[in-house]
């Protein structure tokens, strides 16, 4: 890249000030948008980032250089601002028509009205915007343990940062277990490998070197380049920064995510939906009141006017999305207990009616740590026990028998001969470490090795006696690592690697060799899903003190095979049973061999079929053929997480709720087409977890089945919570609506309306918070992703309980009139019947069967709010501070029998509908 010319300015960079100077050489000479690094020599790297692989940067580049790129952090997916957030919380057409009416009531002097409908307001927008923050607070703590820092050579010192700090330029060192802090090209390897799934997809480590590219290449075959948010496996590495941030490979991805459209959830679409319908009821409604007292001149303009607004508020359920907004909290709040961290409060729900849960294998569904199942020599075979990397388990000898099942001994296996040579060459050809820490066993290298470290440990043998001389390390074109080692007063090349090159290898040289025998048992391993590794070694002269390849050309012999495997968790097979048992289907998405994926499947039960199909195989089909066929399979083996993004869309073309889980960049466009995306908090990038939807803190599958149970829980108790509250809402409507029809002075005064919606409800309507998960709640299928939240046997009921209250309440305030009573009096104990009539509906709705059952005092919250809820109504009724606002009065005591007669036939014919419906569908 050659500076550009400055020929047409009068100024040349020398007349401009030195900090100038430094910068537009920068900006003419250093380009990190520039992507074709990996095709430029390290001298050449270096020379056009002006930086020095023994010095590094000096303090005033780094300066300059911060100045001109800024941190090395990716930018995050534009946030609201606070208030952006709070004014959103009244998009509600609910809302829009208390402002309207709030409006009113000022426009005609009724301040009391307005302030109470205006708190009204309030309370709802604040109840959703404190918890929308408190769930993006608790992501916020996830990415703050996430900060990594890495090693720099600046001013030539050697010292730890931040990886957000590091500028282009910047000489970094890295090793085994480092995590690539931005994109690098690589100066100078040393058996360098680096784990690149989170942006290829595939699970095996590639080997980097330093050497120059010529040509085009793809991301994923740019050997001489390590990029940002991968992970070093082996070796160690020096490098210089060429991209930072928004630049770098992670970065690009990161900006095209904004593409992918953000799904609304089922239950807004069914919230939208009945508020709609209920806001275009209650204004037509209101219109033709209007329009029908004016026609019939029922009382004055004023007078009715006030008397329709009193109807409209009467009739709207004002503490709907306050309690909706709570319920949501509170899921929210138990499933970060069980560590599922939610980023917004619908997506609580949507896991509920979830149909299909596309997700990984290697470390969701299986452990992620490679262990060694099976051993077979030239004459014995074995089973080894345990799983894991811990050395818990044992080896058993197979006894003639191909049935593993049936071999019962307990009995510790003596280590000797080809079985002790075997474990002893897997652990010496070997570049990793085992270590345990605070109980915990890992290793730091490749999974392949570890596993035999294990294995070593299972079987007590001791490899320190042995002294490395020289080593090939595991390389991808040779298929095997090789190592020259002491023993006592002999030296020994051994050898592990892929079975077909060892057996070519020791074929050419040994014409006796029986390649049929191992070919079988190696294809017999293979077939069960297991990766297969060979083992074999010779004795070699004690002058040989360095490795080359046609060392292993004469004499090698094949001591065994392996069969290795990564096993499923254990809470797996009991979690996808039960949302098998729930109607939700799992799909299993790897990047695997077909055969390896379809044991795993089999052995967690993750379906009946286990049918395959492969990521080439998936390319092939056209997006319309995907959708026909997508539902007959259930692995995907082989697959790239572009893959992915056509899976979740086939499934929602098919109108199916899918949830998709995640952990890599690339993974973030599917995770945020998906109705709920789930990235992992563990091993997950930070463009996963803003991508997703819900973050796993434990990258545990089985805490996506517990949310699920929680998310059924909290859309029946959302269901119970609107069906209680529309019936009083409606029938507070229907009283006023029928005394202006009646030309009867109004029962109810506005604002005592708000106050049975608001406080009573509210208040009553907190007990279906903490309404525990009916029994068969995971027994049912997931509900249709278009179904109505309100069903017409709801609809039904809800009417006839709104026509019900209302009958009681016009019927008894006409009763005390015509007796003589005053009208404050008879306002109160009307507006004491509703509330009544609300607390005992209350038990009819908390369950589906009787109320009457062992159900009855499972929530002990209903009987606390029951109890505040009378306190409050006797304030009302009592307190004389509370008469001037909302138009009350005291009542003697034998008044109080009213409401309680109401609320008893409301809960007493309730009951007996159920009974009749219960017995209706059990007929039909």
């Amino acid at each position: 890249m050659e500076a550009k010319s400055h020929s047409k300015s009068k100024k040349t960079i020398g007349d401009e000030p030195p900090s100038l100077q430094k910068t537009k050489e920068y900006e003419n000479k250093i380009k990190i948008d520039d992507s074709n690094w990996y095709k430029i020599s390290t001298t050449e790297t270096l020379k056009r980032l002006d930086s020095n692989k023994e010095l590094g940067l000096k303090e005033e580049d780094i300066s300059l250089r911060h100045s001109k790129y800024g941190k090395n952090n990716l930018t995050e997916t534009k946030k609201q601002s606070k208030l952006v957030r709070f004014l959103k919380q009244f998009n509600n057409s609910v809302i829009y028509i208390l402002l309207v009416a709030g409006v009113l009531t000022l426009s005609m002097h009724h301040i009391s009205d307005t302030i109470v409908i205006g708190i009204v307001v309030l309370v709802n927008a604040l109840i959703g915007y404190i918890q929308e923050n408190k769930a993006e607070n608790e992501i916020s703590k996830i990415k703050q343990m996430l900060v990594i820092r890495t090693t720099v050579i600046r001013n030539g010192e050697r010292f730890d940062i931040d990886a957000s700090e590091l500028v282009p330029g910047d000489i970094v060192y890295l090793e085994a277990g480092d995590n690539v802090p931005a994109d690098i090209r690589i100066l100078e390897a040393n058996n360098l490998k680096i784990q690149e799934s989170v942006l290829t997809g595939e699970a095996d480590s590639v080997e980097k070197d330093e050497k120059t590219l010529i040509g085009k290449v793809a991301t994923s075959d740019q050997t001489n380049m390590a990029f940002a948010s991968t992970s070093v496996t082996n070796g160690d590495m020096i490098g210089v920064v060429v991209a930072t941030g928004d630049y770098t490979e992670i970065g690009k991805i990161n900006q095209s995510i904004n593409n992918v459209k953000q799904q609304k959830t089922p239950l807004i679409i069914s919230i939208n939906n009945l508020g709609k319908y209920i806001s275009y009821a209650i204004v037509l409604t209101a219109i033709l009141l209007f329009a029908f007292g004016v026609l019939f001149d029922i009382y004055e303009i004023p007078v009715l006017l006030l008397s329709v607004v009193t109807m409209v508020v009467g009739s709207i359920p004002e503490g709907l999305p306050a309690i909706t907004s709570v319920i949501l909290a509170i899921g929210v709040q138990n499933m970060a207990k069980k560590n599922s961290i939610v980023k917004n409060l619908p997506s609580v729900e949507t896991l509920g009616s979830v149909n299909i849960i596309g997700t990984d294998k290697t470390g969701t569904l299986t452990k992620n740590e490679m262990t060694i199942k099976d051993i077979i020599t030239e004459n014995d075979r074995y089973i080894v026990t345990g799983d894991g990397y811990s050395p818990d388990g044992e080896i058993k000898k197979v006894e003639g028998r191909e049935d593993l099942l049936n071999n019962k001994s307990n009995s510790k296996l003596y280590i000797e001969g080809d079985l002790k040579k075997l474990i002893l060459i897997g652990a010496l050809a070997n570049d990793a470490t085992l270590n345990q820490e605070n109980g915990k066993w890992s290793i730091n290298g490749e999974p392949t090795d570890g596993c035999f470290l294990t294995l070593c440990k299972k079987a007590d043998l001791d490899t320190s006696d042995f002294v490395e001389i020289d080593k090939i390390p595991f390389d991808s074109d040779f298929k095997y690592m090789a190592k020259i080692v002491n023993l006592d007063e002999s030296r020994y090349l051994v050898v592990k690697g892929a079975p077909d090159s060892l057996m070519d290898i020791i074929l050419n040289s040994n014409s006796e060799f029986n390649q049929i025998y191992w070919k079988k048992k190696m294809t017999w391993l293979a077939k069960q899903g297991k990766r297969v590794v060979a083992v074999a070694y010779k004795k070699i002269s004690k002058d040989i003190n360095e490795i080359e390849h046609n060392l292993l050309e004469k004499d090698l012999q094949l001591v065994g095979l392996v069969g290795i495997m990564d096993p499923p968790k254990e809470e797996v097979i009991d979690a996808i049973l039960q949302a098998r048992n729930a109607g939700v289907k799992i799909k299993m998405i790897t990047g695997d061999h077909p055969e390896t994926a379809a044991e795993i499947a089999r052995r967690i039960q993750l379906s009946d079929d286990n049918n395959v199909i492969t990521g080439p195989q998936l390319d092939k089909l056209t997006d319309d053929e995907l959708k026909f066929v997508i539902q007959d399979y259930d692995i995907f083996a082989r697959a790239t997480p572009e893959n992915k993004l056509r899976i979740v869309k086939a499934y929602q073309a098919n109108n199916l709720v899918t949830a998709m889980t995640g952990d890599g960049v690339n993974d973030a466009p599917a995770l945020k087409q998906a109705d709920i995306g789930i990235s992992m908090g563990i091993k997950g990038t930070d463009v996963a977890k803003e991508s997703s939807d819900m973050v796993l803190a434990d990258d545990n599958f089985s805490t996506i089945v517990d949310a699920i149970k929680e998310g059924r829980r909290v859309y029946d108790n959302i269901k119970k919570t609107i069906k209680f509250l529309l019936p009083t809402s409606i029938a507070e409507g229907l009283i006023v609506l029928i005394s202006i029809i009646l030309n009867n002075p109004l029962p109810l005064e506005p604002v005592q309306l708000l106050w049975i919606n608001m406080v009573s409800a509210v208040t009553i309507s907190f007990a279906f918070v903490f309404e525990p998960a009916e029994s068969n709640i995971m027994s049912k299928n997931p509900r249709h992703k278009n179904e109505n939240i309100i069903k017409k046997q709801d609809t039904v009921r809800i009417l006839y309980v709104a026509m019900l209250i209302a009958s009681l309440g016009l019927g008894v305030n006409q009763h005390l009139l015509s007796v003589g009573v005053n009208h404050n009096i008879a306002s109160t104990v009307t507006l004491n019947i509703i509330v009544f009539c609300k607390i005992f509906y209350l038990f009819n709705i908390r369950n589906d069967s009787s109320a009457i059952s062992k159900n009855f005092f499972t929530n002990k919250i209903a009987f606390l709010v029951v109890g505040i809820l009378i306190a409050l109504q006797m304030s009302i009724t009592y307190i004389p501070q509370m008469h001037s606002i909302f138009r009350t009065t005291s009542v003697e005591m034998q008044n109080w029998l009213y409401p309680l007669y109401c609320g008893f036939i409301v809960f007493s014919i309730v009951e007996i509908e159920k009974i009749l419906s219960f017995k209706l569908r059990k007929i039909r």
